[in-house]
């Protein structure tokens, strides 16, 4: 079957296109495109998944998505609530260096960005201390026009060449196959019943009914299209929302986090929560506060 890619609409006047958009939700399907993506999220929270990673985000997260790797912003569940008030507010920024921005990224003097774009086609989250620099940046590219934007598109790619801190890529997988439309559409749909039910017993029988396949098929085909087996991306989703549960710190004990995402055992939640993780819940949390504290006394 023939690959078929998102297709962002390109203007015919215009060589990088900046995109507002304001939904309830985000587009649902896992999808990529040829075009490098820079995303700041305005409003909203959710996951987003990237190749075979995970990642929360919230208000004034940004992310730069390589050209062709498979992604979806999951809004969280009480965003598709029918009653729900909510809204995601979201800027992107597209470009092409191998489109009509080629001849550009060519020149010598762009050889530190070509080669910047080339070493991230895995994509990371751009580091807190620049967000409020490049955000501003993107409004002005999308204010501009002709070669005032291209001056701004200048400006924010030289923000990106000079950070200074550690990037982790967003994905781990660098071999996923193509995505087709109808395989990620399906996708999806496993994805959003994983992360719906999360804090149920989830079977391999039930998710492979989601997809329409027997669960041997079923385990082939996610591990092929996704780096994941079941067993890996559902625990995954579990510690993810287990996260959010302790930084939040609404919750009455972390035996309670472990129960409400899912792990009948406590014994099996921490040893999950290390292997994903790195660290131990209780690590984890005392690593989180200690953070912010440091960044409170830092900004003061």
């Amino acid at each position: 079957m023939k690959v078929l890619q998102f297709t962002i609409p390109v203007p015919h006047d215009k060589s990088v296109i900046a995109e507002k958009v304001s939904l309830p939700y985000h587009y649902p399907y896992l999808h990529r495109h040829k075009e490098t993506q820079i995303t700041w999220i305005r409003q909203g929270e959710g996951t987003l998944i990237a190749g075979n990673n995970m990642h929360d985000y919230s208000a004034g997260d940004i992310f730069l998505i390589g050209a062709n790797l498979p992604h979806v912003f999951k809004s969280n569940p009480e965003y598709f609530a029918p009653d729900s008030n909510k809204h995601n507010e979201a800027l992107t920024i597209f470009f092409n260096p191998e489109g009509t921005l080629a001849p550009l990224f060519e020149l010598p003097e762009m050889k530190p960005s070509k080669i910047f774009i080339q070493q991230h086609l895995q994509g990371f989250k751009i580091p807190h201390q620049i967000t409020d620099k490049v955000s501003q940046i993107m409004i002005a590219l999308q204010n501009a026009s002709g070669t005032d934007q291209l001056i701004q598109f200048f400006n924010l790619l030289n923000s990106l060449n000079n950070i200074k801190t550690r990037i982790d890529p967003l994905s781990s997988y660098g071999n996923l196959p193509g995505i087709t439309e109808n395989e990620g559409i399906r996708i999806s749909r496993i994805y959003s019943y994983i992360m719906q039910h999360y804090s149920e017993s989830i079977t391999l029988d039930d998710v492979a009914k989601v997809a329409y396949m027997t669960p041997e098929s079923f385990c082939r085909y996610f591990k092929k299209h996704t780096g994941h087996t079941f067993v890996s991306f559902l625990n995954e989703v579990r510690i993810n929302e287990a996260c959010k549960k302790l930084i939040a710190h609404k919750f009455e004990s972390i035996n309670t986090v472990a129960y409400q995402c899912g792990f009948n055992s406590i014994t099996n939640f921490n040893r999950v929560f290390k292997c994903v993780i790195g660290s131990s819940p209780r690590g984890y949390l005392d690593s989180y506060n200690n953070n912010l504290i440091s960044l409170n006394r830092a900004a003061s």
